[in-house]
């Protein structure tokens, strides 16, 4: 644009507006310096440097920080560490396993002192087996460890409990989000040296951003300062030497240069006030729908909206968000939170600037509410208090360090889709060469609480599973006549099948067939071939153990709060309805015998072992007979001793 316009333009006028604009620069740096002279005594030479001593303006609940023994000669860059990782990531292919340790370098920087706050991006640290940081100017390493990680935001929060790392280092203080064209200077340890690197440029653009990282739609500035790998984790900084975001992508493609993109302030401080209130990381919140805007004057007019009225168009509804419980596909979101929402989804931001409605969710917390302005069926507007919570996902997009579920029997290896399990399959391009019926289901959102897209990722070849082994990454849509939810559901129907087959209900009409019992032989066999530790992931496993815990086990984790309960006075409805239901019990595969509970009602503070076919006395911990009541006499109810008999010898 530049060039356009030089050329539009004599080169007088381009010469004395290029002057203009270096005076106005040197005129913002000196304010900033007189600023920084009147709190510090001293001009700053080189890079930024924190404001003041004492009392902090920053994010850090008021924490005071005493001057370190650099005096007022402390550089800001001295705050920025160096981070070394090493991650192992889960193999989604082949979820027993791991893959090999990949090493990483990145940056971060200081937040606080007194709680030894670091702050570095989530994917810098994600999967870590081992962290460490480094000082600018020293040798040694420290072990660090990891508090909390925001996947959604890419910020990570990190310690080191070593007490000599952290002599003469401060905190940085951050500023507020800036404007467009102001200058910005990004410090950290990208690639191409060992040293500290610095880079400056402007704020080019302010507006909500896809995070590669998590896949969410956040408030970002993009600016023209070179950020390369390493860089991630870094600070921006302002000319008041405050820092004004966290570096963590960038755009590199044919059609594009220089654009580098910084997590602002409004973000950062989300996530640590997220962190400080719950003593974890809880996400950012989302209202659970999806919108159509309302730029049609006709679609607005068959919509009944007056002229005066903007809003956008709800086009689904997530069914297990809160919002589904006052929010209708079909109705139009005029309002949030007193926020007019314009006919394309944005909404008013600063002086002359427009931003998408979406920044304001993502102002709250999980758990709150907000106040929503609708209109529903051509009739007067209404205004409903949805509970905010981060949205749930069908084929979720991270499953935030933990390791992949699965299960195998009688070598068919079942496992949930997620977007890493697409990106193991099919690489970093999935969404052109995963399969279209698997790209679809990931759109869509859960219809209940815990759904999931079960598939037959593949078959370990065996005899038992002969003309099975082409089938790959295809859907399990229900087992034996149920339908599969999840994988724990389908766990826990393999376990309970009673049936002489196993059938298996695929999507394109496919049948897979098993009988139950050579299926359960054979199981071990092929894990042995295949070196597979394990059936079933850590996670199912679990799952099992609590909901097909035998009666004996699951009475004996019941702890002290179940013996007390059993020890309290209840009446005969009550001890009737405790020994009343008995679980099904399966060991190993096999299924255990179980002995009918006998009628009447049962012995007091007793349970019934379908196991032994014995009541379980709670209190004393044995197994003990019922005796059939004998009806005694007057003389065994009154209080005189009974008379002796001949019958012992």
């Amino acid at each position: 644009k530049s060039a356009i316009r030089a050329r539009a333009r004599p080169p007088r006028l381009v010469e004395e507006e290029r002057e203009e604009r270096n005076r106005m620069g040197n005129r913002r740096r000196e304010q900033g310096a007189r600023g920084r002279n009147q709190e510090a005594g001293k001009s700053p030479q080189g890079s930024p440097r924190p404001k003041g001593r004492g009392r902090s303006r920053s994010q850090d609940n008021g924490a005071e920080i005493s001057p370190s023994s650099g005096g007022e000669d402390y550089n800001v860059m001295d705050s920025i560490v160096k981070v070394f990782c090493t991650h192992t990531e889960p193999n989604f292919s082949l979820p027993w396993q791991k893959k090999r340790g990949v090493a990483s370098t990145s940056s971060g920087f200081v937040i606080s002192v007194a709680e030894r706050k670091i702050l570095t991006n989530a994917h810098s640290v994600e999967h870590h087996t081992q962290v460490k940081v480094k000082r600018r100017g020293s040798d040694e390493k420290h072990v660090a460890r990891v508090l909390t990680i925001g996947t959604e935001c890419d910020i990570a929060m990190i310690t080191v409990d070593d007490a000599s790392f952290w002599v003469d280092l401060e905190k940085i203080e951050f500023g507020v989000l800036p404007m467009l064209q102001d200058d910005v200077t990004v410090i950290g340890y990208p690639v191409g040296g060992d040293t500290i690197s610095v880079t400056s440029g402007v704020v080019s653009r302010i507006e909500v951003t896809s995070y590669l990282h998590g896949a969410t739609d956040l408030l970002s500035l993009q600016i023209d300062a070179a950020i390369n790998s390493g860089n991630s984790g870094g600070p921006a900084f302002n000319n008041q030497g405050e820092c004004v975001g966290i570096a963590f992508q960038s755009l590199k493609n044919e059609d594009a240069e220089n654009c580098g993109y910084v997590i602002p302030t409004p973000v950062v401080d989300h996530f640590i006030r997220d962190y400080e209130k719950n003593e974890k990381y809880t996400g950012f919140p989302g209202l659970g729908i999806e919108y159509q805007s309302l730029e049609n004057d006709a679609l607005r007019r068959a919509l009944g909206m007056k002229k005066d009225q903007k809003g956008v168009l709800i086009s689904r509804v997530n069914q297990t968000s809160p919002s589904a419980e006052c929010i209708r596909r079909g109705d139009i979101l005029l309002e949030f939170e007193g926020v007019e929402i314009a006919n394309d989804g944005t909404v008013s931001f600063r002086s002359g600037e427009r931003i998408n409605f979406t920044y304001l969710v993502s102002k709250k917390f999980s758990g709150e509410t907000a106040r929503v302005r609708i209109l529903r069926n051509k009739q007067k507007p209404v205004v409903v208090r949805p509970k905010l919570l981060p949205p749930r996902r069908l084929v979720p997009i991270h499953i935030k360090g933990e390791s992949p579920s699965y299960l195998i029997i009688a070598g068919l290896f079942f496992t949930p889709v997620s977007r890493q399990f697409l990106k193991s399959e099919y690489g970093k391009d999935y969404n052109y060469e995963a399969p279209v019926h698997i790209l679809r289901r990931s759109h869509e959102f859960p219809k209940k609480e815990g759904e999931q897209v079960v598939v037959l990722s593949s078959v370990l070849p065996a005899r038992v599973n002969v003309g099975y082994e082409d089938i790959v990454n295809t859907e399990v849509l229900a087992f034996n006549g149920t339908k599969v939810e999840n994988v724990f559901q389908l766990a826990t129907l393999l376990e309970q099948c009673r049936e002489e087959y196993m059938r298996f209900d695929l999507e394109f009409n496919q049948v897979v067939v098993l009988q139950t019992e050579e299926a359960r032989e054979s199981t071990e066999e092929i894990l042995q071939t295949h070196l597979i530790p394990s059936r079933m992931s850590a996670d199912v496993e679990d799952h099992l153990k609590v909901h097909l815990m035998p009666t004996r086990a699951r009475k004996q984790t019941g702890g002290r709060a179940e013996r007390k309960r059993s020890k309290g006075r209840r009446g005969p409805k009550e001890e009737e309805e405790e020994v009343g239901d008995v679980a099904v019990v399966v060991e190993q595969g096999e299924q255990v015998k179980e002995f009918p509970k006998p009628s009447g009602r049962a012995p007091r503070n007793c349970v019934w072992d379908a196991e032994v076919g014995k009541w379980w006395d709670e209190v004393q911990e044995i197994h003990r007979e019922r005796k059939p009541r004998s009806k005694r006499s007057k003389r065994s109810k009154s209080k005189e001793p009974p008379q002796a008999t001949n019958s012992n010898p």
